[in-house]
């Protein structure tokens, strides 16, 4: 394996009772008024969110502040499928999808007041449309509850009719994540899930509706090599997505993925002044970047109300 240049490998070779984060990972405990409230309007709510789910290094970052972000999880909270890095709950047969839950959600988002909010889900296969429909369903509640919320749904890997589903609700930016690169797939990622056809997923979203923004995100420190993180980028870049973030993978518990190496913060910024070059138009590139990342969806915002004063283009 070619190991990038900048990088600092796991003591041990990965053994969990020996992993030492570097200084650059390690953040304060979240709290403050501003989380506190977050926290607590979450629970009252009764809003599932990845945040917490997935075990967020920046919930303190980005629940606190004049301007809290936020992911919210729709379809329940337990996974049909059983990937190597995801800290959410797996199980073959979950529990039926919530009928009011979009208009729950709607509810909940207006009550915030946020200007910008993610909304995923976990995978649904057991499902005849993955779910699409519910998860479309949930968008329009949110319009029609808080009109100038900018709406980013980050999904699974829907193609074909269920991802026409969903797209029929009109999402201002499509996030689908292809997690790792190409080779890392069947080892890290549900053996359903592939890196061709996520990006499938991303080009017939642009296809479907063209005025829309699409996103992706890669993790590093598994064992990928330097150039397969670039070729990657390309790839993505080769199905027109617009936005692209970069972290490192940090491991949830001891029964997942062990981590490899740990990418120095000088690689990330060599990876996101490349994505510029290749023409991304927005690049988060950092050891505590992640898909749904505060900064950049303050930039997607930006972004998306300025295409929304644009003149619709007419086919």
């Amino acid at each position: 394996m070619l190991r990038n240049p900048t990088s600092t490998p796991v003591e041990g070779g990965g053994r969990p009772a020996r992993v030492r984060k570097p200084s650059w990972l390690k953040v304060p405990l979240p709290g403050g008024e501003g989380y506190a409230k977050l926290k607590g309007l979450a629970k009252t709510l009764s809003l599932n969110t990845v945040c917490e789910e997935a075990r967020c290094p920046n919930i303190g970052e980005c629940w606190s502040g004049s301007r809290p972000t936020m992911t919210i999880m729709v379809l329940g909270e337990e996974c049909t499928r059983r990937c190597r890095f995801c800290a959410v709950a797996t199980r073959p047969d979950p529990a039926p999808p919530d009928p009011g839950e979009p208009q729950h959600v709607g509810h909940a988002i207006a009550e915030m007041g946020v200007g910008y909010v993610v909304i995923t889900s976990v995978d649904r296969d057991d499902l005849a449309d993955g779910g699409a429909r519910h998860y479309g369903d949930c968008i329009r509640a949110i319009r029609a509850s808080s009109p100038r919320t900018v709406v980013e749904t980050l999904i699974p890997d829907y193609v074909d009719a269920s991802l026409a589903l969903l797209m029929e609700a009109h999402p201002d930016v499509l996030a689908h994540n292809v997690e790792v690169v190409p080779r890392l797939q069947r080892k890290i990622r549900d053996p359903q899930c592939s890196f061709d056809r996520s990006l499938e997923t991303l080009r017939q979203a642009r296809e479907l509706a063209p005025d829309i923004f699409t996103k992706s995100s890669l993790m590093v420190g598994l064992g990928e090599s330097h150039e397969e993180v670039l070729d990657s980028m390309e790839r993505l870049r080769s199905a027109d997505v617009d936005f692209l973030t970069l972290g490192q993978y940090l491991r949830p518990t001891s029964k997942h993925a062990p981590v490899v190496e740990y990418i120095e913060p000088a690689t990330f910024a060599d990876y996101q002044v490349t994505g510029e070059k290749m023409g991304f138009r927005y690049v988060a590139s950092g050891p505590l970047v992640r898909s749904s990342y505060k900064a950049g969806e303050f930039f997607f915002e930006r972004m998306v109300r300025e295409r929304r004063l644009e003149p619709r283009r007419v086919c």
